[in-house]
């Protein structure tokens, strides 16, 4: 089992040590097509890291609409539940060009830069609608699409999955019970700051190690949404799920920028167009899959818990200053929350109007 015991070390698993590893994934790269040929079917292996949920159904629905738009010029094969390997595997697949397209969580590409990180920002959003609004904010698509673009990264797609929440062995009920425990997190300094400010050991990690560390005690519980928690059956060994609903899950479409640079024009603008459309289109199936994977945990015998009113408001305030305390120190880090916080803030507005 693989584990990325900090946030600072993840932040170099796709340095270079990881690019000596990366490079036998390019003998898996088929020769590019020639982009003068109209007649040319181009192969899109997308990669997402659950399956029957909110990722790998973006990925399902993008890829038929690519195939549909292009008149089957481009041929989608999903590839979900990381079966192309961990995601930081995927991302370095992505990267060299052994799959054509990721859909990840954002901040698990801070060792690209680490502003990928900055809408795991706990307090960001309050709300799926609003956290789907921040996606679509022009200024935050601009921003996100372009940090890995001198990284091979061309990004295409934005939006948000779901709130997280906190799956555990033995049940958190009060904001003191966090104290002492080890809790999974993404790769994102943001979470790790939040975490241990309730007293947690935070332990970055990829989805497919998590629950077989639970099963080994190796970490107490984790940090995820309620689609995986379902879908991979966490209630077998963790029944309890504390709902924090903090920080917002998204998730980013990037594609390999090689593979799209080969792409004839009219290509290229169909993947742009069709990925920001079921990136839209995605919001209510969302919606809905929160709803039911909710009844479906309860149903399997998982309990839901919310912390008491008072210990809710004071987790949220520990949590509302998270992002401008880690921002601070890093000029560009600290600009691309200003980005996100102000988008998220015209995003409420709005809403209250």
């Amino acid at each position: 089992m693989q584990f990325i015991n900090d946030w600072s070390f993840a932040r170099l698993i796709l340095g270079a040590g990881a690019i000596a590893g990366s490079l036998a994934l390019l003998v898996c790269v088929a020769k590019a097509q020639d982009k003068n040929s109209p007649g040319s079917t181009y192969v899109m292996k997308i990669s997402t890291p659950t399956i029957n949920d909110v990722p790998d159904t973006y990925a399902r629905n993008f890829g038929a609409a690519l195939e549909r738009d292009s008149g089957g010029r481009i041929k989608a094969e999903v590839y979900p539940a990381s079966q192309l390997g961990s995601i930081p595997r995927q991302i370095e697949g992505t990267q060299f060009g052994a799959i054509q397209c990721e859909v990840v969580p954002p901040e698990f590409m801070v060792g690209l830069d680490q502003r990928f990180e900055v809408l795991a920002a706990p307090g960001l959003v309050s709300s799926l609608a609003q956290g789907q609004d921040v996606a679509a904010d022009p200024e935050v698509r601009k921003l996100m699409f372009s940090l890995g673009v001198d990284k091979g990264l061309h990004g295409v797609g934005l939006f948000m999955a779901e709130s997280a929440i906190v799956v555990t062995k033995n049940p958190i009920r009060h904001i003191g019970d966090f104290k002492g425990k080890k809790i999974r997190i993404f790769a994102s300094k943001f979470q790790s700051e939040a975490f241990e400010r309730f007293g947690v050991t935070p332990v970055a990690m990829t989805l497919g190690d998590v629950l077989p560390a639970i099963q080994q005690g190796t970490i107490d519980g984790a940090v995820t949404g309620m689609g995986p928690v379902v879908h991979m059956h966490f209630v077998d060994t963790a029944k309890y799920v504390t709902m924090t609903n903090q920080p917002a899950i998204f998730l980013i479409a990037a594609i390999n920028k090689k593979w799209y640079d080969s792409l004839p024009k009219d290509l290229q603008q169909m993947v742009d167009r069709d990925a920001l459309q079921e990136s839209a289109a995605i919001r209510q199936f969302a919606t809905d899959q929160r709803g039911k994977v909710e009844a479906a945990y309860t149903a399997s015998g998982g309990e839901e818990i919310k912390l008491p009113p008072d210990e809710q408001a004071t987790f949220l305030k520990t949590l509302s200053s998270v992002g401008a305390d880690v921002s601070k120190s890093n000029p560009q880090l600290a600009a691309a929350y200003k980005i996100v916080t102000d988008a998220a803030a015209r995003a409420q507005q709005a809403a209250n109007q």
